[in-house]
């Protein structure tokens, strides 16, 4: 469509096609008064507030420019006398009903800033009546309610019900009445609410706040911090760009920004789970074991420590640390990395154990969450990241997500699940929970445990069996089609729905919608990955995906939602015993002598290494004695994690290097004090392959160090010749031999903050979408690769009836290190729980709130029950954040045999009711 010729204030501008006058006159630089328009991704303007009125020549009203679009020929005015009163009048009328601007709940609002424009300290119009005045609700941790600041422009009503899509937030009452409430005029801490604070972001008046901007009086401001500093959110694999506001070295409150991945949005982690780095807990020196410290367990109090270790300078514990591990050697030593670091640390992580030690037992959190879809994406599709950005769904008209739960394990990302449904997207949920999603889903299949390999070949043998396949695309880019037909005919959904749960003509519609597609995506979580059939679920979504050709094009694509916040850097850094930088095995002659060259010392070892649970087994068998462990929390996130603990507790020699004493810090020999992610400086890359740049917006507390800083160190002393002087020098040695950061530099993502890999060209923002000319394996064509039935390995029996699931929960994050010592965090779920369904309760005779013990062949724990109708009746969901009643006691060790990722997602188990104790009289 052509643009748009008008006038504007005297001058000739254009305008592109559905464009508004207020977005022209703000792309030139005049900046109109509103109020309840706010210029960012996925705000609707409402022209509900009349603040920006404008005149057009030849109209009798004034027009509101937020929402009307110039016309060829148009003649508009924004700065007379007409237009300029109103807009005043505007001003004035809602001023009069705020608190004064010396005691307002935020001096520096942008209602404020807007009255200035227009030279409005005061109001000639009367106040509100005092008993219109709604009262102060502050029954939420994270947030504070003052309406008498609410001027009802609805900005916070679109921020929950069609930004995030929360739908928890509505206005009622009718005229001067009119307020916006939380379900049905609940308290904000009593509502639905999941503390997103998208509504406290949007408030351009201080009526939302975040409670930690106001004062015991409500007063407060939010322009009252002493630097802001851009940085990425450090929790889930979405990768939010936020806004740190720093106050006296300490963070005050964060918002969103606008990154690629998240356009301004943050979830109840992002936003309020910051303080966690302010906590009591953190090592500020460090620590070596008393030679008279009590037998290495579970027993330290990390507010009590000085029984068990004593404080030492960095250059004792430094070199303690590495003649520990020097004087065992070689294969004696193995490291975990951490998915929680930079993407600079990962390398030099990686790099240390195989230059230092002369193997490849080194890995990190990716073998206990994507691993076998790692494995199976490299297999079929060439390469272990994302065919496309989550936000590609945007131009898809159906998706499934499958094995997910991202409203709470990737809020934001969800939120634009969410949005698609809105527009008519069709959803295809399948999980054996009935999780929050199902209320936004076109289909729920709600499929038995472990079976999504029949589920998903009788999907398949549907497109088969009815010719909905593009045959076009597979003879173009794939192989192995045959085999994969042949073997498909014995999964007719009439066969299959006895043993996935869900009914024939189901999935036949499903089969249908999704090959029916224009554009079509698949999402999934470690509900596919974590079996040891996940290799092959992941095989069978590959599957699904090549047959109907929907790879390569926008809003067609396969994407597995990574789970830490950089363990899809950390992954492509090679942080994986298998594989070096950029996923090159190690067992090939030419990728070892590329990397000989580069790093000069040391010979790198033509086998694969150790896996995280293989490691653990070596050091039972007393293969290995010592161990380099950077924020990772192996004495919590294992399976059978007393297995796991028993491990540690026999190490000669432990390292941790972390930033509290967590649980695998119990059983150290020297604790390095470490940077948490607000306090460094480094890149990480997020699930959409978005490579981003992390900045230090406090100073490490006391003599804690960035971890980057402490590895070369380290190796210094190990005798490794490292001249690291910072970071970029690493990020510069990384592009030497990861093709994946070509054309992207460190000076790029200081100025740009985030680019997309591959990217093509110096200014290229990176590709979002990957192989619509062909896959990077043999011939450019992916492969097909059929899947058999496995049953999982610790399947019910009579003594234990139930199967037991585990996962996250919103507000808390793996296992639990960072969340538990957030105070918002914390006190929104303070209590270890489990969920069953109300049928299951009743059997049992617990009421919701109760106390249960759930056993497993390898364990058993206490826990509080709660009611959840989405959990299925043979199931409990656990979720392994606490350590009072660890998860992974019960979780069964049993690897995929390929990813070599631990069965989590399902053990037998026994629930039985805990009897009531009664108190010594």
């Amino acid at each position: 469509m052509a643009e748009i010729t008008f006038t504007l204030d005297g001058k000739t501008v254009t305008a592109q096609p559905g464009e508004t006058i207020w977005e022209v006159a703000h792309g030139r630089g005049l900046v109109i008064p509103h109020l309840c328009h706010k210029p960012a991704p996925g705000y609707r303007s409402d022209g509900n507030c009349r603040a920006c009125m404008v005149a057009i020549e030849g109209e009798r009203t004034l027009a509101a420019s937020c929402i009307r679009e110039p016309a060829e020929g148009m003649v508009v005015t924004t700065d007379q006398p007409r237009e300029v009163q109103a807009r005043r009048m505007v001003m004035e009328l809602l001023v009069a009903d705020q608190p004064e601007q010396e005691v307002a709940h935020d001096r520096s609002s942008h209602m404020w800033d807007m009255a200035a424009k227009q030279d409005v300290q005061e109001s000639r119009f009367p106040t509100m009546d005092a008993d219109h005045v709604p009262l102060l609700d502050d029954s939420h941790v994270a947030m504070s309610v003052n309406l008498d600041a609410c001027i009802s422009c609805g900005l916070c009503v679109r921020a929950c019900r069609e930004v995030q899509v929360n739908d928890v937030i509505g206005m009622a009452g009718r005229g001067h009445q009119a307020y916006p409430v939380f379900d049905m005029d609940d308290p904000m801490g009593a509502s639905s609410c999941v503390a997103c604070g998208e509504c406290v972001q949007a408030c351009p008046t201080g009526a939302l706040l975040p409670a930690t901007v106001t004062d015991e009086n409500q007063q407060g401001d939010t322009a009252d911090y002493d630097k802001e500093v851009k940085s990425v959110c450090p929790f889930c694999g979405v990768g939010c760009q936020v806004s740190l506001k720093v106050k006296d070295n300490k963070v005050k409150f964060v918002e969103g920004i606008n990154g690629p991945a998240n356009e301004g949005r943050l979830c109840v982690k992002g936003r309020f789970g910051f303080d966690y780095i302010h906590h009591d807990h953190r090592i500020t020196k460090p620590l070596i074991r008393r030679d008279d410290a009590p037998a290495k367990g579970l027993n330290v109090d990390p507010a009590n420590w000085q029984e068990f270790f004593r404080e030492a300078t960095w250059g004792e514990a430094l070199d303690f640390a590495a003649k520990g591990l020097t004087d065992l050697g070689g294969t004696k030593v193995a490291g975990f990395g951490s998915a929680k670091c930079t993407n600079e640390e990962a390398y030099l992580f990686q790099k240390l154990i195989r230059q230092g030690f002369g193997h490849n037992n080194v890995d990190h959190c990716t073998r206990l969450c994507h691993a076998s879809s790692v494995a199976a994406l490299m297999e079929n599709v060439g390469s272990g990241a994302v065919t496309a950005t989550f936000n590609e769904i945007e131009n898809a008209d159906v998706a499934i997500v499958i094995g997910a739960n991202p409203i709470e394990n990737h809020p934001v990302a969800a939120t634009y699940f969410k949005q698609f449904t809105k527009r008519g997207g069709k959803l295809i949920v399948m999980d054996p929970r009935g999780q929050a999603l199902k209320r936004f889903a076109s289909h729920m299949l709600q499929f038995r445990p472990g079976a999504d390999v029949s589920m998903l070949n009788a999907i398949m043998h549907v497109i088969v069996e009815e010719q909905l396949y593009d045959q076009q695309y597979i003879d173009a880019y794939t192989e192995n089609w045959e085999a994969e037909k042949k073997h498909l005919k014995d999964f007719s959904p009439e066969k299959m729905q006895g043993i996935c749960g869900i009914e024939a003509d189901v999935l036949r519609d499903v089969a249908r919608t999704f090959a029916g597609a224009k554009s079509a995506m698949i999402f999934w979580g470690m509900g596919v990955s974590q079996h040891i059939h996940g290799t092959d679920n992941s095989r069978c979504l590959i599957s699904l995906a090549l047959m109907t050709g929907q790879v390569g094009r926008p809003g067609a694509g396969l994407h597995p939602l990574r789970g830490q916040n950089n363990v899809q850097g950390a992954s492509d850094a090679g942080l994986i015993p298998m594989f070096l930088p950029d996923y090159q095995p190690v067992g090939d002659d030419g990728v070892r002598s590329a990397f000989q060259e580069v790093w000069e010392d040391g010979q790198i070892d033509p086998n694969k290494g150790l896996t995280v649970t293989e490691i653990l087994d070596a050091v039972h068998a007393g293969d290995i004695e010592g161990m380099y462990i950077l924020g990772e929390n192996p004495a919590m996130s294992d399976p059978d994690v007393e297995h796991a603990r028993d491990a540690l507790a026999k190490l000669k020699h432990l390292v941790v290097q972390d930033i509290f004493i967590t649980e695998t810090a119990n059983f150290a020999d020297v604790i390095l004090p470490a940077s948490a992610f607000a306090e460094k400086t480094g890149t990480v890359t997020n699930t959409n392959r978005q490579v981003q740049m992390g900045r230090p917006a406090v100073a490490p507390p006391g003599d804690a160090k960035e971890d980057w800083w402490i590895t070369v160190e380290l190796a210094k002393r190990m005798g490794l010749g490292w001249t690291y002087a910072h970071p970029s020098d690493v990020f510069g040695e990384m592009t030497q031999v990861m093709k994946s950061l070509n054309n992207i530099t460190w000076e790029r993502l200081e100025e740009q903050s985030a680019v997309t890999y591959p990217s093509l060209t110096p200014d290229d923002p990176g590709q979002p979408i990957v192989f619509a000319d062909g896959f990077p394996r043999p011939d450019g064509r992916a492969r097909f690769t059929p899947a058999n039935v496995i049953a999982p390995d610790d399947t019910p029996d009579a003594e234990y009836p139930m199967i037991l699931t585990t996962g996250r929960q919103l507000e808390h994050w793996h296992t639990g290190s960072m969340t538990r010592r957030s105070k918002v965090l914390d006190a929104v779920e303070p209590e270890a729980n489990c969920s069953l369904h109300p049928s299951t309760l009743r059997k049992l005779n617990v009421a919701p709130g109760g106390m249960v013990r759930l056993t497993t062949k390898r364990g058993s724990i206490e826990i509080m029950a709660r009611e959840d109708r989405a959990v299925a009746p043979d199931m409990v969901f656990l979720p392994f954040a606490y350590v009072e009643a660890a998860a992974n006691i019960l979780t069964n060790p049993a690897i995929d045999p390929f990813g070599k990722i631990p069965e989590f997602k399902f053990s037998a188990v026994k629930v039985e009711k805990v009897a009531t104790q009664v108190a010594a009289e």
